[in-house]
């Protein structure tokens, strides 16, 4: 009798979650529109290509800056975001996206 019960309980959870899933209807997000830029500098275009894949020209802007934020420091946040946070760029660009990031902000 338990079984007969379970079983009917299951199924009609399935038959439920079956219905919800059927309704379901995709979600469209509308962006707003970028308020920032990537300032001009030497490999500009590999920064933009890969950084701005997960995250806006914002978030880099963000950053502290000043003489003590140099090279190890952007060092340190692009080993970050491909060890921690999983981006995907190769050493090489990961080489001028510093080189950028330094020279630049």
């Amino acid at each position: 009798m338990k079984t007969s019960i379970l079983s009917a309980a299951i199924g009609v959870i399935a038959l439920t979650a079956g219905g919800l899933i059927a309704q379901a209807k995709p979600v469209k997000y509308e962006l707003p529109p970028e308020t920032a830029a990537l300032k001009p500098g030497p490999n500009q275009d590999v920064a933009l290509n890969n950084c701005t894949a997960c995250h806006s020209a914002d978030y880099i802007q963000t950053q502290p800056h000043g003489p003590k934020f140099k090279k190890d420091f952007w060092q340190a946040e692009v080993t970050k975001m491909i060890k921690v946070y999983g981006a995907p760029i190769d050493d090489a660009d990961a080489a001028k996206i510093i080189e950028y990031l330094t020279a630049t902000y």
